[in-house]
């Protein structure tokens, strides 16, 4: 098994966290595990120091509510992940692969040039089995506007919304305009993200014209293509799930912000936002909510895993679909794996059930990779 983290992303040390707790949670005596880093200059290493976590009943990198690193021990071993160990061929790493390998890659990547199909078609070429979904899911569910655009078309309840490209609002007049129809069609306040990017990095809420025109130029630094979503008065809630052509819907989870919104300093810095797991729900909301959960992964053509965030609008529209999550975090305390620990599936079983759901979505593509290669 290669375990794949890191990546060229603003997410990499996120990557790195997670990649902790999951080579603790191998079972050594399974699975012959080797840690590869994706430094952020996009070289491959063989990670030392990873390889020294392995099997060590030792704490790993302990971790708060969010999900960051709580000392300066702890960042000091993340940041070294990928900082040490040889360099290695990301060719040679993945030659082993091919239909008769029973090698799988968990990639423990997040965020563009990880999450978004890049180095899934760079695994489906290597012919290796990989966790999660495939180029199509992953670069659907990574651009936020495509994964709209689905949504709308396949009539999953989801907030109102907005995008523009780059050349679109290139100049002071284009954004004035864009801005205006936002007043209009979506009113103030309203949330200004980067299409491909994750862990709300470049995300503002803006209030007014002036801190919306402020929003779309942070968005523009991390991505081409500007979403822009109206402000939902609602509770945050989320479902993990797990499968390939039948997926499983877990308990859902309630993040409580500590800030106006859930912004990346709360999820990874401060760590001052809770959970409530499982989330107060009736019986007929929760199966609603799973079931528009389990609707929107088989829109993304999503497989494996992924974590589906919505909004629950009390009173009003019930529940609206925010995002969906190919590769979420996966520390212990990580809303993912909380999710399924309360539906009765335990940290080290999900890692296994994701492995197998590899192995089997493997074994079903390669069968038409090779009638392909026929023709």
């Amino acid at each position: 098994m290669v375990v794949l983290f890191g990546g060229q992303s603003a997410e990499h040390e996120v990557s790195c966290i997670s990649a902790v707790h999951v080579l603790n949670a191998l079972d050594r005596n399974r699975y012959d595990v080797l840690p590869v880093g994706i430094r952020q200059d996009g070289i491959w290493v063989r990670s030392d120091s990873a390889m020294q976590l392995l099997g060590s009943p030792t704490e790993s990198v302990s971790s708060s509510s969010s999900g960051s690193s709580s000392s300066s021990s702890d960042a000091a071993i993340v940041k070294t992940l990928t900082a040490s160990g040889s360099v290695v061929d990301a060719a040679e790493v993945l030659a082993v692969g091919g239909e008769a390998s029973n090698v799988v890659v968990l990639p423990i990547l997040h965020g563009p040039l990880g999450e978004d199909g890049t180095v899934q078609g760079l695994l489906e070429l290597a012919g290796v089995a990989y966790v999660g979904s495939g180029v199509l899911g992953s670069a659907m569910a990574m651009d936020k506007a495509v994964a709209k655009q689905m949504f709308d078309a396949v009539g999953i309840p989801q907030a109102r919304w907005l995008f523009r490209r780059s050349w679109e609002l290139d100049s002071v007049e284009q954004l004035n305009v864009f801005s205006g129809e936002v007043e209009i069609t979506l009113g103030w306040p309203v949330f200004v993200k980067p299409a491909n990017m994750g862990s709300s990095v470049g995300v503002s809420k803006a209030h007014d014209t002036s801190e919306f025109v402020a929003a779309v130029q942070i968005a523009l630094q991390f991505d081409d293509t500007v979403v822009v979503d109206e402000a939902i008065v609602g509770r945050e809630v989320e479902f993990a799930v797990l499968g390939n052509e039948h997926p499983e819907v877990s308990l859902p989870g309630e993040v409580f912000p500590a800030k106006e919104f859930y912004d990346f300093n709360d999820k990874y810095v401060d760590g001052n936002a809770t959970f409530e797991i499982p989330a107060d729900f009736s019986l007929d909301d929760t199966a609603a909510g799973q079931e528009i959960a389990r609707r929107a992964y088989a829109a993304l053509r999503c497989e494996g895993m992924s974590r589906v965030d919505f909004f629950f609008e009390t009173g009003g529209r019930g529940w609206l679909v925010n995002e969906v999550n190919t590769i979420p975090g996966f520390t212990p305390i990580s809303m993912y794996p909380k999710m399924w620990e309360a539906s009765g599936v335990s940290y080290a079983e999900l890692v296994d059930r994701l492995i197998e759901l590899a192995q089997a979505r493997h074994a079903r593509r390669s069968v038409y990779a090779g009638r392909a290669r026929l023709r």
